[in-house]
C-alpha cells in the first residue's frame, strides 16, 4: 500500500513538472557574431545575413526572424534569394551550396534546408574547375548559373540541382569568340561577377578577374559581345534600361560601357578614378540606379586614395550634387538598396549597409541622409558588455518615462518607418514589459526592451560626464570638416575603444517602483542615480569610503580611482546621479544592491562591503573581510592579468625546453617526455583557474587567494534578536564561505532626515567547507521568499508571513543550506558538487506558473552551473526539481554572463554582440511566430515570360540529348 502511494506521489509530481517547467532555446538577440554574407528579396522584402559559422538568420518586419544553421562548418560566402519564390540559396567556403525554403507548418513559416550540391568537374580535373566564385539566380527563379575560378559557367536547375550540362559555357567557347590579341596578352582567370540584363534574361553578361566581359546569349549559345577591359575587375552593374554596363576595378576606377546590339571592339575605355589621382584601392561593388524624376544614384564601395585613406570602409553616394563618402565602423561586407513601389523599381529609399560589427541603414529620401533606426540587429557591444541587468514587469510610468528621456536622445535618426517589412508577426503580445540593462566598458548602461522577440534600444545612460576623462568632448565625430575631400561622413555606434577602462560597469540594480538606479564601476565608484524629466545642473559630491579600515600592511597596487568633476555638471533628461560612494582602495565592485523603501544602498569589493544611506548621504556601516595572508587582493585585476600570463610564458618556455631536449633522447622516450611536459602545462593552467573549472571538493584553506572578496550582499526585514521582534537587516555572503548578518535600525518617517540609520553585527556564519557563498534568501513563514522592496506596497506582492517562523536559505558554489531564525541553526541542505563535480555559478529566485491551472503556482531557486547546467531548486523544501543542458561547458563567457528573470526565463552570451535567450517556464515564452507567403504577382509579364522560354529550351535540349543518349 505504501509503495502504491509512493508511486502515486511520484507521478503526481512528474506531473506537476510537466505543467511547471520546460527548457527552450527560443531567440537570439542583437548582432550575428562574423557576418560573411548579405541577402535580399524585394519581392518578399526579407534580409538575410550569413555567418563565419555557418548560420543563415532571415529578418523582415520586427519580430519577423528565422534562423538555419548548416551541418557544415563552414562559413557561408554568398546568399541568393530565388526571384519571386520563397526560396534561397547559399554557398559556403567548402563550395557546397544549400537550397533552403520557408515552408508552412501549422499556420507558421519554418527555415528548412530542403537540397544540397557540390559541383563536379571530369575526372582528373582541377579542383579550380568547379570551385564556384560568382553566383547568379536568374529571373526565371528555376535557373542558377554558376561561375568558376576555372573560367567556367555551370547551369543548374534547381531546386533539384540537376546540371544541364548541355547548357554550361566553357572557357575554350568564350575565348573562342574573343580576338586573339586579347586572349594572346592574358588569360581570362576566375569568373568574378555574373549579371542578367534587366530587360532581357536571355543574355548575361560573364566578368572576369583579369577584366574582360562578355555578354553571352543564352538562347543562342553564343557571345554577342565582349568588352574588353584592362584594369583587374571587381564587380559589374548592368544598368536599368539595359543601355549600359558599369564595371569597377582594382585600381580605384570604374567604367560605363554601351551594350550594342553587335560586337563593339573599338569603343574606348572610358575611366573614372573618382578620387585619384594618387592610388587608390579598389572599388569592390558599384550600383546605379534612376529616379524618375532627375539624375541617377551611383553608390560604390572602397575606391579611397591608398596611402591616406587605405583603412577607411567607406560607401560612396553621389546624387545631383550631392557627393558623401559614408565612414563606416568596421569592414563592409556587403550593401544593397531597397526602393519604392509595389514592383520595387521606384526611386531609391534605402540604402543597407552590412558591415563586420553592426547594420546601418540610410534614409535615401531625407535630406542630409540621416541613418533610420534599427529595431533589431543593434550591436549590443558598441562598447563591450560588462555586466546585465533584468528587471520584469515594469510599471506603466517608469516605463513612459524611460522611452520619453531615450526618444529625445534620437533626434538625429531619420523619421522615416523600418524598410524591410516582410512576413507577418504572429507572436501574441508580450504580457507585460521588461527591461534589460546592459553595462559596458565605456561607462555607458543601455536600456533594452527585452518584452518580445526584438531586443529594442530605450535609452542610454552615460556616467562618464561626472569624472574627468581623457574623452575630448569638442571631438565631434559625425562632420567632417567643410570643404574636406573625401568628403567623409561617420556612420554607425559600434565603437569599441574606451577612454578610460576604469569607468567599465559591473554591477547594476535598478528599483521599478522608485525609479533609483545604483550602478558601479571598475575602480570602486557607486552612483546612485533618480529619474528626472528636466534637465539639471548640479555637482555629485565623492564620499571616500576607507575599506582597509586602517589596516596596516596593506598597499594597493592597481589602477587609481576616477577623479570626480568638482564643478557643476549639465545632466540631460533621464537617469542623473546625486550620491556617489568611492571605495578606497579603488577596487572592482564585485556585489551591490539597493533598497529604495529604506533609502539605502549595499555594496561590496575584494576588501570589504558598506551600507550607505543616500537619503542622508552618510556612510552607515564599513566592514574590512580582507585577510590579512592575501596579497592578490591588493594588486588589482591588471596586475593578475600580469601575472597569469607570466606564469603561462614560463610554462611554455619550460615545455619548449623540454622539446628541444627531447631531440637528444632515443626515439622510445619521446611520447613519453612530451606527455610529461603536457601533463605539466595542464596541471599549471588547473592551479591558475583561469576556466570554472571542478575543484577538488575538500575544505578549503583561509589562506586561499580572494577569501574576503564579497559576492552577494541581501536585505531583509526578519528576525534576528529574537522570534517575536522583526528588524530590517543586511547580509553579506563572502568567497571564503563566510556570511555576515547586521540589524539596522531605521528611525520613524518623520525624522527619516534627520535621524542616523545605526547598524550593529547580529549573526556570523562560517560554511564548513568554506566554499564561496553566491546567493541569500530569507523564506518567510509560508516558505515563500520575501517580497522586494515597495512590492507590498504597490499591491503587487502578498505581505509576507510574519507569524511563522522564518528561515535563511545561504547558497553556497557546493550546496544550498537551509539554517532557522533566528537561532540560525541548521535545518537541511542540497549537496550539489558532492553530488556530480558541478559548482554554482549563478542563482535567481523566479515563479513559475501552471501551464493548466491559472491560479497555482510555485516560486523556485534557478540555478546555473559551472558545467553549463541549469536547475530548478524547489523552495522551501531544497529539492532539485529539473535539470537541462543550456551551455556549453567550455563556454566561460556565456556562463559568467547569464542573468535570470524573475519568471523563469534567461539570457547569456553566445558571443561578444549576441544574447541567446532561453525560458524554464511553460507560460513565458519569448519566440519568433512568423508567416511569409509566396508573392502574388512575379514582375513583369514579358521579362517572365521571357526568362520562362530560357528555361523551357534548357530543359527540351536537355531532355533531347537524354533521348539520343538513350537510343
Amino acid at each position: 500500500m505504501k509503495r502504491f502511494r509512493r508511486h502515486g506521489q511520484e507521478s503526481q509530481r512528474d506531473r506537476l513538472k510537466q505543467e511547471l517547467f520546460q527548457f527552450n532555446k527560443t531567440v537570439e538577440h542583437g548582432f550575428p557574431h562574423q557576418p560573411s554574407a548579405l541577402g535580399y528579396s524585394p519581392s518578399l522584402q526579407l534580409l538575410a545575413i550569413g555567418t563565419r559559422s555557418g548560420a543563415i538568420k532571415l529578418y523582415g518586419a520586427p519580430g519577423v526572424e528565422f534562423m538555419g544553421l548548416h551541418d557544415e562548418n563552414a562559413a557561408v560566402t554568398q546568399v541568393h534569394f530565388m526571384p519571386h519564390q520563397v526560396e534561397l540559396v547559399t554557398l559556403l567556403d567548402d563550395n557546397s551550396l544549400h537550397m533552403w525554403t520557408l515552408r508552412g507548418h501549422k499556420g507558421l513559416s519554418e527555415l528548412l534546408e530542403i537540397g544540397r550540391f557540390t559541383l563536379t568537374g571530369p575526372p582528373g580535373a582541377p579542383p579550380s574547375v568547379t570551385r564556384v566564385t560568382a553566383v547568379l539566380a536568374h529571373t526565371s527563379g528555376e535557373l542558377l548559373l554558376l561561375g568558376t575560378e576555372g573560367g567556367h559557367v555551370f547551369i543548374v536547375e534547381v531546386p533539384g540541382f540537376r546540371e544541364l550540362e548541355e547548357r554550361n559555357i566553357s572557357l575554350d567557347q568564350v575565348a573562342a569568340s574573343v580576338p586573339d590579341d586579347y586572349i594572346g596578352r592574358r588569360n581570362l582567370e576566375h569568373v568574378e561577377a555574373l549579371q542578367e540584363n534587366p530587360i532581357n534574361p536571355n543574355q548575361v553578361v560573364i566578368g572576369y578577374g583579369r577584366g574582360l566581359m562578355v555578354i553571352w546569349d543564352l538562347e543562342k549559345r553564343c557571345a554577342i559581345q565582349h568588352i574588353p577591359a584592362t584594369q583587374q575587375l571587381e564587380s559589374v552593374w548592368w544598368t536599368e534600361d539595359g543601355s549600359y554596363i558599369l564595371s569597377s576595378h582594382s585600381d580605384g576606377s570604374y567604367c560605363r560601357w554601351m551594350v550594342g546590339g553587335e560586337d563593339v571592339n573599338d569603343e574606348e575605355e572610358k575611366s573614372d578614378i573618382p578620387y585619384g589621382h594618387f592610388p587608390c584601392k579598389a572599388i569592390s561593388k558599384i550600383i546605379q540606379l534612376p529616379t524618375e524624376e532627375g539624375p541617377p544614384f551611383l553608390l560604390f564601395s572602397g575606391g579611397m586614395p591608398r596611402a591616406s585613406y587605405g583603412d577607411r570602409h567607406c560607401i560612396t553616394v553621389i546624387h545631383s550634387k550631392t557627393h558623401v563618402a559614408l565612414d563606416f565602423t568596421s569592414r563592409i561586407i556587403d550593401f544593397f538598396v531597397i526602393r519604392d513601389g509595389l514592383q520595387h523599381t521606384g526611386d531609391p529609399s534605402a540604402l543597407v549597409v552590412l558591415v563586420e560589427e553592426e547594420l546601418v541603414v540610410i534614409d535615401l529620401q531625407t535630406d542630409c541622409w540621416p541613418v533610420i533606426q534599427t529595431p533589431y540587429l543593434v550591436p549590443l557591444h558598441s562598447s563591450a558588455i560588462t555586466c546585465s541587468h533584468h528587471v520584469s514587469a515594469i510599471p506603466l510610468k517608469l516605463w513612459e518615462r524611460v522611452i520619453a528621456a531615450g526618444e529625445l536622445q534620437n533626434t538625429h535618426y531619420s523619421k522615416k518607418p523600418w524598410p524591410i517589412t516582410g512576413g507577418q508577426n504572429l507572436a501574441p503580445d508580450p504580457p507585460q514589459r521588461d527591461l534589460l540593462l546592459t553595462g559596458h566598458e565605456d561607462g555607458t548602461v543601455h536600456f533594452w526592451d527585452a518584452s518580445g522577440v526584438c531586443l529594442y534600444p530605450l535609452y542610454k545612460l552615460s556616467t562618464a560626464g561626472v569624472f574627468h576623462t581623457d574623452a575630448d568632448p569638442n571631438d565631434n565625430m559625425n562632420q567632417g570638416a567643410e570643404g574636406e575631400w573625401p568628403p567623409f561622413r561617420k556612420v554607425g555606434c559600434f565603437d569599441p575603444y574606451s577612454d578610460d577602462p576604469r569607468l567599465g560597469i559591473q554591477k547594476i540594480h535598478l528599483c521599478k517602483y522608485s525609479g533609483y538606479l545604483t550602478v558601479a564601476g571598475t575602480a570602486g565608484q557607486i552612483l546612485v542615480l533618480e529619474l528626472n524629466d528636466e534637465a539639471a545642473e548640479q555637482t555629485v559630491e565623492a564620499k571616500v569610503v576607507d575599506l582597509l579600515q586602517g589596516q596596516e600592511g596593506f598597499r594597493w597596487k592597481g589602477h587609481t580611482r576616477l577623479d570626480v568633476r568638482e564643478e557643476p555638471v549639465l545632466f540631460p533628461p533621464g537617469f542623473q546621479p546625486f550620491a556617489l560612494v568611492q571605495c578606497q582602495p579603488p577596487a572592482v565592485v564585485t556585489a551591490l544592491t539597493l533598497h529604495s523603501e529604506w533609502k539605502l544602498v549595499a555594496f561590496g569589493t575584494s576588501h570589504g562591503f558598506g551600507l550607505y544611506d543616500y537619503q542622508q548621504k552618510n556612510t552607515v556601516l564599513i566592514k574590512c573581510t580582507l585577510n590579512p595572508s592575501d596579497q592578490l587582493a591588493m594588486e588589482g585585476p591588471l596586475s593578475r592579468v600580469k601575472s597569469i600570463k607570466k606564469s603561462l610564458r614560463q610554462s611554455f618556455r619550460r615545455i619548449r625546453r623540454s622539446r628541444v631536449s627531447l631531440r637528444k633522447h632515443h626515439v622510445n622516450n619521446t611520447a613519453k617526455v612530451l606527455q610529461e611536459a603536457n601533463a605539466r602545462l595542464e596541471a599549471e593552467l588547473a592551479e591558475m583557474e583561469l576556466a570554472p573549472v571542478q575543484r577538488k571538493i575538500e575544505a578549503r584553506s583561509s589562506d586561499d587567494s580572494f577569501t574576503g572578496l564579497v559576492r552577494t550582499l541581501y536585505f531583509a526585514d526578519t528576525f534576528l534578536s529574537d522570534s517575536s521582534h522583526n528588524t530590517p537587516s543586511l547580509w553579506a555572503g563572502t568567497n571564503g564561505g563566510c556570511v555576515f548578518a547586521y540589524m539596522l535600525r531605521l528611525p520613524p518617517v518623520e525624522h527619516r532626515a534627520d535621524e542616523p540609520v545605526t547598524a550593529q553585527p547580529a549573526k556570523e556564519i562560517q560554511l564548513m567547507h568554506r566554499a564561496p557563498v553566491v546567493g541569500i534568501v530569507v523564506l518567510d513563514g509560508h516558505g515563500a521568499p520575501l517580497p522586494e522592496p515597495l512590492e507590498v506596497a504597490h499591491d503587487l506582492a502578498r505581505s509576507p508571513d510574519m507569524q511563522g517562523s522564518h528561515q535563511l536559505l545561504v547558497i553556497s558554489e557546493e550546496q544550498f543550506k537551509v539554517f532557522t531564525l533566528p537561532k540560525v541553526s541548521a535545518k537541511m541542505k542540497l549537496k550539489l558538487t558532492a553530488v556530480d563535480g558541478s559548482r554554482v555559478r549563478r542563482v535567481g529566485v523566479a515563479w513559475f506558473c501552471s501551464s493548466r491551472t491559472e491560479d497555482y503556482g510555485e516560486s523556485g531557486l534557478v540555478v546555473l552551473t559551472n558545467q553549463g547546467d541549469v536547475h530548478v531548486v524547489s523552495l522551501p523544501h531544497v529539492k532539485m526539481q529539473v535539470q537541462y543542458p543550456c551551455i556549453r561547458r567550455e563556454d566561460v563567457s556565456g556562463i559568467a554572463s547569464c542573468v535570470f528573470t524573475k519568471h523563469g526565463q534567461g539570457f547569456y552570451l553566445i558571443s561578444p554582440s549576441e544574447f541567446e535567450r532561453f525560458s524554464l517556464s511553460t507560460c513565458y515564452l519569448v519566440e519568433p511566430r512568423c508567416l511569409v507567403e509566396a508573392p502574388l504577382h512575379s514582375g513583369s509579364s514579358s521579362q517572365q515570360s521571357a526568362a520562362r522560354r530560357v528555361m523551357e529550351h534548357a530543359l527540351l535540349n536537355d531532355e533531347s540529348e537524354y533521348s539520343r543518349e538513350r537510343e
